[in-house]
């Protein structure tokens, strides 16, 4: 899978067309449709990203942001609304994305123009897609966790868990891929998988606890898809009494996920600020504003598509890559639960 580095600088490309925008197309109205409040990343950093950026490189735009709060109906119903409302161009990241594909037909129905975000929509071509490496994210997480197993010593045929995404989003059925690519290369044995109906993290505890009762101490690992799934995890296994806590993997870097890491109770997660993918999706927004399309990195469901390759962090190299990188503070992370863990690796 072909994929681009991160990076949130404008493509010299694109200076031209931010430049020719008419004033009649800066007026122009975009709308950004996020899936659910479950993740805190929507509220707290892709919105937020894409407003800054969207303000940077189309001031006079009229911009909509609505979160369907994992209700597919509703999204029908707040993408219906904003169409009604003048928008040319919808950033959709999709509750149920087989669904999406109406969506995305009655859209260009009324020449308004679809950016498919984060999560892709299989069944209907969208105008862009973009998104970090779905498929990437899950093969790194999942390798990290099989590598730092065989660095313990634990013996091929070990079993582990599987606790995929919701089975409505197309990016978790591409991170569910990446993570069996990895563990079908292992040599390790995938004792039980699980679908998260909606990413709720108490669905994941409440099916992890079950197979800790079914399968008890063979239960060496457990690759979860995000952090979300890997906090219901990690919190079913210390329901259970399990010392100590097998590792566990994530995704999104939340900063209960980095305090997790911090304590020694999650192994990895995946940093991806959302807000580089916000910004390419704003970018790719004013682009169609303009007629311009968008340059793609590759395809993907006949998407033109732009992806970027994201960070796996572990104990190891979270002060590096979280706290020099400057994506979190000490002063996010580090409350008085975490402080003393904290200093131990040099974070203050």
């Amino acid at each position: 899978m072909r994929t681009t580095t991160l990076k949130a600088s404008v493509p010299a490309a694109l200076l031209l067309t931010f430049a020719g925008l008419s004033a009649a197309q800066a007026a122009s109205t975009v709308a950004f449709l996020m899936p659910d409040q479950a993740s805190t990343r929507y509220e707290q950093h892709d919105w937020p990203g894409f407003e800054a950026a969207m303000k940077e490189l189309c001031a006079d735009c009229t911009l909509i942001y609505q979160n369907a709060n994992a209700d597919a109906a509703l999204q029908q119903q707040q993408f219906n609304s904003v169409i009604a409302q003048g928008a040319t161009v919808v950033v959709l990241d999709p509750v149920d994305s087989a669904a999406a594909a109406a969506l995305v037909e009655i859209a260009h129905s009324q020449d308004v123009k679809v950016i498919a975000y984060d999560r892709p929509i299989p069944d209907q071509q969208a105008d862009f897609y973009v998104s970090f490496d779905n498929e990437g994210i899950g093969y790194a997480i999942a390798q990290s966790l099989v590598d730092h197993l065989k660095a313990k010593g634990v013996a091929a045929g070990a079993g582990v868990l599987q606790v995929n995404g919701s089975p409505t989003d197309a990016a978790a059925g591409l991170i569910r891929d990446g993570i069996d690519r990895a563990l079908d290369a292992s040599g390790f044995v995938t004792l039980a998988e699980f679908d998260t109906p909606d990413w709720a993290p108490p669905a994941a505890q409440e099916w992890v606890a079950g197979q800790i009762t079914r399968f008890g101490d063979q239960i060496v690992g457990v690759v979860a898809a995000n952090d979300g799934t890997g906090g219901g995890t990690i919190a079913a296994l210390k329901a259970a009494g399990v010392d100590p806590v097998p590792p566990v993997t994530g995704n999104d870097a939340t900063i209960a996920a980095l305090q997790l890491i911090i304590a020694g109770d999650q192994y990895n997660t995946i940093s991806k600020p959302s807000e580089i993918v916000a910004r390419a999706a704003a970018e790719a927004a004013v682009g169609l504003i303009a007629g311009t399309p968008p340059e793609a990195t590759h395809t993907l469901y006949d998407t033109p598509s732009q992806l970027f390759v994201p960070a796996v962090v572990t104990k190891e190299n979270i002060k590096e890559i979280i706290f020099d990188g400057g994506i979190q503070t000490a002063a996010e992370v580090c409350t008085a639960e975490y402080a003393e863990a904290c200093a131990a690796l040099g974070i203050k």
